[in-house]
């Protein structure tokens, strides 16, 4: 079954082009077009697509504030939204992921990155890079230190889940993770999506941002 898109950008040229790009692989159906935040969380509603590519100034609603009502629906559990922009800044990177974007890409992806990436959202992956995750722990780094007094919301986890957790929120993909705890790139897989279902939040972008905000990784923490 294909993966279904819906692209939310304020430029008919744009949206023409991600959907000429996209409907080059027959895994994925473009299955509607907003060019306003609202409209983008009509359309969400109405199309329950497995993956939103949203813009982030748009008229009205904008890009941030509409993935945030799309991720708080309980009608789309199952939709993920990637934040496509030209702004590359920590403000909206941040801001972005703390809303419930599940990735961030800027509109210089190249075509077949494009459709790696709706994949992988849709696969219920993050599209976590590096230079994200620093983005991540460079705000971090700006804000107090927690006193780590949120145990009671990790203790749900066993100690290995809670050093997968820290290992994930320094940037380390699964066969990463694999290596350094010496076991297979599936059981770190199994540890995170683990993790995440106790935590109750939605992905692995959202796993980093507890991590730093119950204090179980500092920012200049050592990897």
């Amino acid at each position: 079954m294909a993966v279904t898109v819906l692209l939310a950008d304020d430029q008919h040229l744009v949206r023409a082009g991600f959907r000429s790009l996209l409907r080059r692989d027959r895994d994925i159906a473009v299955v509607g077009e907003a060019s306003t935040g609202d409209e983008a969380v009509r359309a969400a509603r109405a199309l329950r697509p497995d993956v939103v590519l949203m813009d982030i100034r748009m008229p009205g609603l904008d890009g941030i504030a509409a993935t945030a009502r799309i991720v708080a629906d309980a009608a789309l559990p199952g939709c993920r939204v990637v934040i496509l922009t030209t702004f590359e800044t920590d403000e909206y990177v941040f801001a972005a992921l703390a809303a419930g974007a599940s990735g961030f890409l800027t509109k210089e992806v190249d075509p077949e990155g494009l459709r790696r990436a709706v994949h992988v959202v849709a696969a219920g992956e993050a599209l976590l890079s590096p230079s994200v995750t620093r983005r991540v722990i460079e705000e971090f780094a700006h804000r107090p230190v927690p006193a780590g007094d949120d145990g009671r919301r990790l203790a749900v986890l066993t100690e290995r889940e809670r050093e997968v957790v820290r290992l994930v929120a320094t940037g380390l993909g699964n066969d990463d993770i694999a290596r350094r705890l010496v076991i297979s790139p599936l059981t770190a897989k199994t540890h995170v999506t683990r993790a995440i279902a106790k935590l109750g939040v939605r992905d692995r972008v959202q796993l980093v941002i507890l991590a730093y905000e119950t204090g179980l990784v500092r920012p200049n923490e050592p990897r």
